[in-house]
């Protein structure tokens, strides 16, 4: 007979919250659990170690559909592992990219935070930086008046908080 717990013994074998594991079920990346004579959820060793591995990927930063996908190949064992190994290699990818990218942010956060001389905000050099967005890449290097042929309204200054 095999051994079945309840969901808040899941979440202590795993460390993991009981809304969380609700989550993954709503999502179906985890299998549906059997119901007891109380209509209660009931789980086995497979629900642990789906849980373990989806909680495993998730720490390593992979996307819930990157874990979908893997969870679907593994019920495969005999199928050849290209597919998991270019999961891994997009996502590895990705990786490398963020690290240079917090790389950058943190070369100029030093040169940001270097060039503080602590004086008022008016003279800030945080504030300054983040006003000038030279360095950014989301798209809004722009002010809305760019367009205008005095270049006045490329003003460093903050609009005031509401």
């Amino acid at each position: 007979m095999r051994k079945m717990f309840a969901i808040g013994k899941l979440a202590t074998m795993s460390g993991c919250k009981v809304e969380t594991i609700r989550y993954y079920e709503s999502i179906r990346l985890m299998p549906e659990p059997e119901r007891n004579g109380g209509n209660q959820r009931r789980y086995d060793e497979r629900h642990y170690h789906r849980l373990v591995f989806i909680l495993h990927a998730r720490d390593l930063g992979l996307s819930i559909e990157a874990i979908r996908q893997l969870v679907e190949l593994s019920a495969h064992p005999e199928a050849p592992c290209a597919d998991a190994d270019a999961i891994a290699e997009r996502h590895l990818l990705d990786v490398k990219a963020r690290i240079k990218r917090l790389k950058l942010l943190e070369a100029e956060l030093e040169r940001t935070l270097s060039d503080c001389r602590h004086g008022s905000i008016a003279e800030c050099k945080v504030i300054e930086a983040l006003a000038e967005c030279g360095a950014c890449e989301r798209g809004h290097r722009h002010t809305p008046h760019a367009a205008s042929d005095d270049g006045a309204a490329r003003s460093r200054k903050v609009a005031p908080a509401a």
